[in-house]
């Protein structure tokens, strides 16, 4: 299978991209993962590692993309608008302290700074067993929810694959899932992270810490006149490895591949 992904990359290069180099922008930012890309007018798939791609690891707050849509089909929040109240205390999953989340805000605004205790709070109105419903019918992830603390999606059994997290995200683009056109639209509007005349990127990062390892998402997609690429991105590297730039390498390397691709400038 490994074979046939390599000769796939290599048939692209000769039909327009230029040389093409999906691994150099992972060891450029000194880490291990994978991208995994749908060019949805080509129906062509793209791997940097096809193994990875299907490997279910905690999704974390790229979990707040079908979190949102269950909040707003569940009647725990009516839009996008509404403020919650802050509780009071942080969250359990603190990847570095930021004081400037810990306060009322906007579901809006607490989707773009991805502030965990909110959508922590929201969980506990939506309960497991609305939880399991939607994810079932939305096959998302592996359905496990053992996981004893409300953020399942940064810690325990509960899983995903790059793969899946791109299948899911089409369903999302083309409005084939079990949410109103409106809850839809909401999430749609509140993932905009970047907007030129020529493309429209939709996004979420996550970011845990498992078994003794940062592990960092970025999954999206980008939106053109003639065509649209999903996308998920999935690094790692040793809770004790020095990197300043694991954050941003997310983007980084997503961004490098896209371009590669002629997704984005």
């Amino acid at each position: 299978m490994r074979l046939t992904i390599i000769i796939f990359i290599l048939l692209y290069s000769s039909s327009g991209y230029g040389q093409v180099d999906l691994i150099k922008p992972f060891k450029g930012c000194n880490v291990s993962g994978s991208i995994t890309i749908y060019n949805y007018k080509n129906q062509n798939w793209i791997f940097t590692d096809t193994l990875d791609a299907k490997k279910e690891t905690q999704p974390a707050s790229t979990f707040k993309v079908i979190n949102l849509l269950i909040a707003l089909e569940t009647g725990v929040i009516k839009d996008e608008n509404e403020i919650v109240k802050w509780v009071g205390t942080t969250d359990t999953v603190c990847f570095g302290y930021r004081p400037e989340i810990y306060r009322d805000m906007t579901m809006k605004k607490a989707f773009e700074v991805s502030a965990g205790w909110v959508f922590i709070e929201l969980a506990k109105k939506v309960g497991r067993e609305k939880y399991l419903h939607y994810l079932t019918v939305c096959e998302y992830g592996n359905l496990n929810l053992s996981e004893k603390g409300y953020d399942f999606w940064n810690f325990g059994a509960f899983g995903i694959s790059p793969l899946n997290q791109v299948h899911f995200l089409i369903k999302v683009y083309e409005n084939n899932l079990p949410f109103s056109k409106r809850n839809l639209r909401i999430l749609k509007e509140v993932m905009v992270t970047e907007k030129t005349k020529k493309y429209l990127l939709r996004s979420k990062t996550g970011w845990t810490r498992v078994d003794g390892y940062d592990m960092g998402w970025w999954i999206g997609y980008v939106e053109r006149n003639d065509n649209v690429y999903f996308f998920a991105t999935r690094i790692r590297k040793k809770r004790i490895a020095v990197n300043p730039s694991f954050a941003q390498c997310r983007k980084t390397i997503t961004k490098a591949v896209l371009r590669q691709l002629n997704a984005i400038e």
